[in-house]
């Protein structure tokens, strides 16, 4: 048995999964995450803020912590949108370095949508139509990836896009007022569709859908009317498509402290959840679904999955 440790540095999350792979699959120990904002300011100054490596430090001091005590085999930390972006990304390598003995890798826009597809076709039903749309919104891209896994022995990617619009990019690039004003939306919309238009994945020729990450698993927790954020339930439920393009027109209409007031909305997404649910939305009118299946099974199990023996 091989003990890992799978650590995802996105731009607004960064969070950590223990597992140990056995005959019989990944048994995970630990799945956590920190709201850390890495990619403050990224999209306007190019670095990464001094305030966000403190942040993302002392979240990896954490995590290292609780590595020792597992008595992880290997380690892998993946980064995404903001440290492709940032000009210091450099000095966040290397505290990296420093805090676990390992290089952190950069993902490219391709890697990064490959792994989320086989996080999440991990926890995907064999009786899911195919092919499947998995669609990630992540604070600074988007990825979406078009596949079919019934080709005997891995997956089959048919077409995938990493796209450079997420939450915290499009929420820091248009909205300045709580709740965004109709103009506000407006431009972010827009920004959306241009992305969507030059995308090279056939969203349209999507049987599944299935949506991953913070964003869509929350959007998922508001359509259930949680009180709570509890996983179980969220975890590949289904919901109309309907149903969350009404929901994502009711958030965005609600000021901070009205979704800070939600029990299921966690406090470091309440800001920029606007320009990630708008995102979901214009993607799934781009497609022919009529439901959305969400996973909490996203690029972890991926980079887990990536060091199984």
């Amino acid at each position: 048995m091989t003990t890992v440790a799978a650590i995802d540095c996105g731009t607004n999350t960064i969070k950590l999964l223990i597992g140990t792979h056995t005959d019989t699959g990944l048994e995970v120990a630990v799945r956590e995450s920190a709201m850390v904002r890495l990619g403050q300011g990224v999209d306007a100054t190019g670095r990464i803020h001094e305030e966000a490596l403190v942040r993302a430090f002392a979240a990896i001091d954490t995590y290292a912590e609780q590595i020792g005590q597992h008595h992880v085999d290997r380690i892998r930390f993946c980064a995404t949108s903001a440290t492709r972006d940032a000009s210091n990304a450099a000095e966040f390598r290397a505290g990296v370095l420093f805090r676990l003995g390992v290089q952190p890798e950069v993902l490219s826009g391709e890697e990064e949508a490959a792994v989320a597809f086989a996080g999440a076709m991990s926890n995907i039903s064999d009786d899911a139509r195919r092919p499947v749309l998995v669609i990630d919104i992540g604070g600074g891209s988007t990825e979406v990836v078009l596949g079919d896994d019934t080709a005997p022995g891995h997956d089959t990617l048919l077409a995938s896009e990493s796209m450079d619009i997420g939450s915290v990019r499009l929420h820091e690039r248009h909205v300045r007022h709580d709740p965004a004003t109709r103009e506000e939306i407006g431009a972010v919309v827009r920004d959306v569709d241009d992305q969507l238009d030059a995308c090279g994945v056939d969203l349209a020729a999507a049987a599944t859908a299935v949506g991953i990450a913070g964003t869509m698993t929350t959007i998922a927790a508001g359509v259930l009317d949680l009180a709570t954020y509890d996983p179980e339930a969220i975890d590949r439920s289904v919901h109309r498509v309907d149903d969350v393009h009404a929901y994502v027109e009711r958030l965005v209409s609600l000021t901070v402290a009205e979704r800070l007031a939600l029990g299921y909305m966690h406090p470091g997404r309440a800001d920029v959840i606007d320009a990630g649910a708008l995102i979901a939305s214009r993607v799934l009118r781009r497609t022919n679904v009529e439901s959305l299946l969400v996973s909490e099974a996203d690029i972890l199990e991926g980079i887990a999955w990536s060091m199984r023996p």
